[in-house]
This record gives C-alpha cells, structure tokens and sequence, in this order.
C-alpha cells in the first residue's frame, strides 16, 4: 500500500520526522516499509519559461530550435521535438544542473546546434502528464518562477501490511499506529453522521456472506473532473482520477480503509437483493471483461436480476457512474472475509476493495464510510441526500473485551516499562480500559484476543530494543552430536558444490524390496550379508509398501533416479544421508542402527550446450573421484568383491580400511527404471568418514630441490589388480620416492600385439631429496632398485 506522507500530516503533525525516522519507526514495529520515493518537481533549477521563438532545426525534420525567456535577463537557446506548444507559451523549462532522477541537465549539441537546458513534460518533472508533449503552464505563471512553489511535492512510503493488520490499510490507521509510536496527538477530525432507517428497498438474500448492508441515494449531482485536491491526494498514491463520484468512494477507502460502491441508479431496477449467482451466470466486470459465476459467490443485483456488481470485489460494467448520471446510490457494506477471497481467487478479479474485504474489514466502519463519503459527494458534485441511509442487517461484533495480566507484564518486559506507561500504549492504539484491567478491544482490531496479545501490542511499540535481555547464553564445550552435524552439514555443501542434490527418502520399505541389490549393499557396513532375520519389521505397518524398516539407502536412491530419468533428466547426481536399520547378529533382540552416506551417478558428466555439445557419460573412476574428494587426507582405492546382482562391485577403501561399498546396477535394473546408461550406486558409513576426515591439518612446504621422473611400462596378468602394485611400490619404501601414478593400461584381446593374457602399464615415478640435488646415477639406482622388487614381488616383466 502507498502510504502519502502529506496525507498522514492531515491527520498528525509528523513535520518534526524525518523519513528515515518514520522508516525506522515502523519496521522496528513490525511494518515492512519496502520502499520511500518522492513525488513533485525534483529541482529548484525548473522554472517557468516562455517560448519567444521557434525555428526548424537545420539538421532534423522533427526538432526546433527554441529560445525561451526563463527570467535571467537574456534569452536561452534550447532544442525541443515536442509539438503541441507554439510561440507565447509558457512550459517547464530545466536548466543546466537540474536533476531529474538518474540524469542531470546540461549543455549539449543535437544535431550541431547548441541546446542549453530541456524544455519538459509534466512526466519529466514529477507531475502526472495530461498531453502529450511539453507541460503548458498557465498563462499567468510568473516566468523565471521555480516550479517547486507551484506544485508541492511528496514523499511515498511503500508498505507492506501483514494479513492480521488490515486496520493499516488506510491513512487514518497509519496515523493511529504512528500517533501511538510517536506519541504525538491526533488531529481532530470531524465524523459525520447519517439518518438511518430500516431497509425497504433492499434485501440481503445471503445473511452469512453479507451480514451488513447499507444504501445511500443521493440526487441531482453533476459527474465531472475532481478538484485539485483530491486528485493531488489520488495521484500521489499512484490512482488515475476518473470522476468526482467515483474519485470519492476512492479517497474515503484510502483514508479510513473502509470500501464503497456507487451506482447508477437509472441502472437499477427496482430494489436491491444482495443474492448468490446462479451457476454459470455471466458477469460484465467493470475491470475484466464477462466473468463466469459460480453458485458461490454473490452478487449485488435488482429486482430483474440483472447482476450490478460482484460483492466486494468488482462493480459491473453496466451500473456505474458516468458523465450522465444524475443520481447515484451509495453503497457500504461488510462482506464475510473468507468468501470473498474464495470468490477473487476463483475469478481472479482483484481491487483495492477486495484485498481490504478478504482480509477482514472493520464492520463498525462501514456507517462512518457512507456518512463521510455522502458528505464529500455532496460538497464535490452537488445534489442532496434523499431520506435516511437504509440499512439491512446488523454489524456483527466480532471483538471481545480481553484482560491484561499486569504480574506476566512486568515479567515479561523485565520491568522495561510502568504499568501507567503501558496503558497510555493501548489508549493510543484505540483501546478502552474497564474495570479489573479489562480492555475492550475496537472492531478494527480483530488480531487482539488474548492477554499475549496486549503485552505483543506494548512491546513492539515501547520498543524490542528497550527490553533488557534476562540471559546469557554460557559456553558449553562441542559434544560428538555437534562434530557429527558440523561434519554432515560440511560434507552436504561439498557434495552439493560437486553438483549433487539431496534426497530425503522414506525409512519404511517394502519387505519385498530386500532383493539382491539391498542384501549385498548392506554387506559393506556390518562387514557380512544381510541374513533372514536381519530385517527391522514393523508390528502394524500401514501397508505392504511400508513393511520393514530401510536396511539400505540404495533402493530409495534407485527410485528417485527413476522418476528424474522418466522426467527427462540426462545427468543423474543424487546423495542421501541417513539411517540404515538392521537387527544386530539374525534375529537378536538388540537393533543397530548405522549412519550411512548413500550416493548415486550416472547420465552425462555435464549439461548439454553450445561448448559442450558431446558430454561424456560417467563412468565409476567419476564416483571414486567424489568420494575421494570427500576424504582428502587419505587415499581411496576401489578393490573387487563380487556380489550378486551387480556387474560390478567393489569395497570402498580409505587408507586400506573398508568404508563402504560400490556397484554398477545390472542392464535388467536400468532397464526397469528406463536407464539408457550406467548407474553406479555407493554406500559409505558416515562414521568411518567423520574419523577420517577429522584431525590436525597438515602442509607440506614446497621442495627446495628439483625432482626427477622416469618412466616404466611393466608387463602383467590381465587379472592383476592395479591395488597390488602399488601396494608393493608403497612395500618397497624407497626415501627417494615421492611420487607414482599410473597413465596408461594397454590390453590387446586379439593377441597380436600382446598375449591376450597379459596387459601392459604404465607408471611415471618422481624422485627427490630434501636435502640436495640428485644426481642421474642416484636416480637411476633408485628407480632400478624399486623395479627390481616389482618384478620379484608381483611377478611383472619390464618392456
């Protein structure tokens, strides 16, 4: 909501605030301010000039070369493309070191000729344009005159008020909240009153949508432009004047938060029936074109039916006021919230009207509003109020008086605040005391119901600030539970920084879910298969599907793969941590649960785009390089282990101890979740991965000396595995050895080139010394030494 800051100074003096301390005041209350702009003319540099000569430009068919008398004693030569002012008029004119928002004036050529200033529109300066092209000023504007004396500016304060505070949805709510926040006096303001009588022409068919309503005829007036002020105070909230009428029920809307209607009343026929519409009744909105009713919303129709607005939210396109119409009825009402929201959700018809309805409008209010509004119209557009107000139904009271515990006051204020101060809080905020600390609570503070209520309203106006904190939090030493969720949380940013998500899968699975894959995959964490009686089962499951307790985080993982691939998902990155669960030695009484790490990779390793247009697809070296880049202290290998169900398999190992397991779904699993390529799966116990990742960080300084590397291919069995060697390399211990990696493995299944039996690597080697610079011999005997042990401990031949 716009709230005008010369509008709230109608109803309290704030001249002795600045902006930014208003800013201060209400978010510090609980009021979002979300933005404060200004409005009117932004410099003094814009005055008032008269055009004295106009020449086509030389250069430009749509420009002309001005001179402009702005009062300085001489004339200024300006380049202008406008066209709607001619020789003798006066128009804003900026001169050079006006700033207009994100620019400022200055001299310039257009086209080679010089310009020294702008002449402007209205939009340019601040004001609201009402032709296009230059501003016309009126012919006795005094020239050189700064435009800031002639047209006030304002300030906005943009707000955004919460669902349980619609009584801030007006002028004279913010000034009440303020009055209280300042503690600043309200103007007086001068309520009028209204003659009512019981309704003869108008019927509430629908008691419980429409519990109020009330209906003003006023005769004779003339529909035609609004005064000045009231446009000045519409347009300054960002609303387009339309008429006086209408420009009324607008203004006294955002001046007390309360909407009106007003009607054509030529266009209604006969008495009006506040009545639900039938279903698939048709509805021109005055703002949204024919509409289709449903048997749940109401309607504000006459005796014919036809529909003249949609309650609350909309009038018709075929009942309002115009430049014709001579009498009007006045309508005020109070609609049930929750239908009305029901209603502009449904038809997705929204106004300033409907947004303060849903949310729960003051019903008290709504005499005041007609009152106000009748004697507005009246005063703007003429004509006389005809007999009294009618009125159908009554306001319900949906207030209570609530009572302020003093002793839970003081207590929870810390004694902040004096019970006399806290109740002047609540007497400016509109509050009644009663008798025995009973407050009777106004109908426009539908939020206060309880005793926590009144001590909320005195603490966020006394201020949070001011209430003394009775605690200080004392240090405790990090417990293994902290470590534990410091680590996890650690471990979750870098595997999302890897491009994994997280997944939350059920604990409960479906007994038949323990197939081969979950046997063999919790095979790794309790170091032994998964036997009958292992399996955690509920005594009274919900369903088949939620049977027994998950002994593994792979089939929840598998799942979620399927659903991405089945959504179009190429590149499959998923991880999950969370508990396994399984009976501890087949049968036994005692349960175990293990905190595991559960991932999942296949697809492509990237996206697909213009610089990547063939991905590569992702093979198991990728999962081992996550894993290993999650424990970078220590060295992670893969070692075989058969398991059925898997075309691959292996135990995960960091430093040579068993962390976890690692597998490749067979083509029949990857066909069942619609699989085009692998999917490798790894499960990882959590615990073993805190150990080794925690601990005292270690850098290795930088090598003073230079290193030497030599090469060695080595000839071996197809079956060796490559764990062997470098355990012998690490076996052999060599002090001049600091490095070893493998960079090519050659196999040639035919036979031609190598025995089919065999396979050729290999490894480049690095040798340093700490404290000098080898010499080739001292290399060269180091290197021979460690490949004399290969060849005597894993049986390899040298090429």
């Amino acid at each position: 909501m716009n709230v005008s800051f010369n509008w709230l100074n109608d109803h309290l003096d704030l001249s002795d605030h600045s902006i930014e301390q208003l800013d201060d005041l209400l978010t510090f209350a609980g009021v979002e301010v979300e933005g404060i702009s200004q409005t009117g003319v932004p410099s003094d540099k814009i005055v008032v000039a008269q055009i004295v000569e106009a020449v086509q430009h030389p250069d430009a068919d749509k420009l002309k070369v001005t001179k402009v008398d702005a009062g300085e004693g001489e004339l200024r030569q300006i380049v202008c493309g406008a066209k709607n002012y001619k020789v003798g008029d006066k128009v804003p004119c900026c001169l050079p070191g006006a700033s207009l928002g994100d620019f400022t004036i200055g001299e310039t050529k257009m086209r080679g000729v010089e310009s020294k200033g702008m002449l402007a529109g209205a939009s340019e300066i601040g004001l609201i344009d009402e032709e296009d092209g230059l501003m016309i000023l009126p012919e006795d504007a005094e020239i050189g005159k700064p435009l800031v004396e002639m047209f006030a500016s304002d300030t906005i304060i943009e707000v955004e008020i919460t669902p349980n505070r619609p009584d801030l949805l007006s002028h004279a709510g913010m000034a009440r909240e303020l009055s209280a926040l300042t503690g600043k006096e309200r103007k007086p303001f001068d309520q009028p009153s209204l003659e009512t009588a019981a309704a003869s022409t108008v019927k509430i068919s629908a008691e419980e949508r429409c519990p109020l309503y009330t209906a003003t005829k006023i005769s004779g007036v003339n529909v035609i432009e609004s005064p000045a002020w009231l446009k000045t105070k519409l347009e300054a909230i960002g609303l387009r004047p339309i008429n006086n009428v209408v420009d009324i029920t607008n203004f006294v809307l955002h001046e007390l938060g309360h909407p009106l209607h007003a009607f054509d009343a030529a266009k209604v026929d006969g008495a009006l029936d506040i009545r639900l519409a039938s279903e698939g009744e048709k509805f021109n909105a005055l703002d949204g074109g024919e509409v289709e009713l449903s048997s749940e919303d109401l309607l504000i129709s006459d005796a014919a039916g036809n529909a003249l607005a949609l309650a609350g939210i909309m009038g018709g396109e075929d009942s309002g006021v115009t430049e014709t119409t001579v009498d009007i009825i006045l309508e005020a009402a109070y609609f049930t919230p929750s239908f009305i929201r029901r209603s502009s959700r449904r038809t997705a018809l929204n106004s300033d009207s409907s947004y303060r309805f849903e949310r729960g409008s003051d019903p008290q209010a709504v005499f005041n509003a007609a009152a106000l509004a009748a004697k507005l119209i009246v005063e703007v557009a003429g004509g006389t109020i005809e007999g009294a107000t009618e009125v159908a139904g009554e306001a319900p009271v949906l207030t209570q008086p609530v009572t302020l515990d003093v002793a839970k006051l003081e207590q929870l204020m810390g004694g902040s605040i004096t019970v006399d101060a806290a109740k002047d809080i609540l007497t400016k905020l509109g509050l009644t005391e009663g008798a025995d600390n009973s407050w009777d609570i106004p109908s426009y503070r539908l939020d206060l119901q309880r005793h926590i209520d009144l001590v909320e309203e005195i603490a966020r106006v006394h201020g949070l600030e001011n209430v003394e904190s009775r605690f200080v939090g004392a240090y405790v030493d990090e417990s293994a539970v902290d470590k534990a969720y410091d680590f996890q949380l650690q471990l979750k940013q870098q595997l999302a920084a890897l491009g994994f998500y997280e997944t939350q899968t059920i604990k409960l699975i479906a007994e038949h879910s323990n197939d081969n894959m979950v046997a063999q995959m919790c095979d790794a964490l309790p170091q032994r298969p998964l036997m009958d009686g292992d399996l955690v089962k509920v005594a009274l499951p919900l369903s088949e599907d939620h049977a027994v307790m998950r002994p593994s985080l792979v089939p929840g993982l598998v799942a979620v793969a399927a659903r991405n691939i089945r959504q179009g998902r190429k590149s499959l990155r998923f991880f999950e941590m969370g508990k396994q669960f399984r009976n501890a030695g087949g049968g036994k009484a005692k349960d175990l649960e293990a905190e595991s790490l559960g991932l999942l990779m296949s697809g492509t390793d990237a996206p697909l785009n213009w610089a990547n247009k063939a991905p590569n697809i992702v093979d198991l070296y990728d999962l081992k390089a996550v894993i290993a880049a999650a424990l970078p202290k220590a060295v992670v290998q893969l070692k075989e282990r058969k398991r059925e169900g898997f075309i691959l398999a292996a135990d995960v190992l960091a430093d040579g101890k068993p962390i976890g397991a690692f597998a490749q779904l067979t083509p029949a699993r990857c066909r069942a979740i619609d699989a085009n390529n692998p999917v490798y799966v790894a499960e990882l116990d959590l615990v073993k991965l805190q150990q080794l990742a925690t601990g005292i960080e270690k850098v290795d300084p930088l090598p003073q000396f230079p290193g030497s590397s030599r090469d060695a291919a080595m000839e071996a069995p197809i079956l060796l595995e490559n764990a062997a060697i470098e355990n012998a390399i690490k076996k052999h211990n060599e002090s001049l050895l600091v490095d070893f990696h493998c960079f090519d493995v050659f196999t040639d299944p035919t036979g031609e080139k190598l025995a089919a039996d065999k396979k050729s690597v290999a490894y480049s080697f690095t040798y340093r010394s700490a404290d000098k610079t080898l010499k080739a011999k001292e290399v060269d005997k180091a290197h021979q030494a460690l490949l004399d042990y290969l060849a005597k401990s894993v049986k390899v031949t040298f090429r």
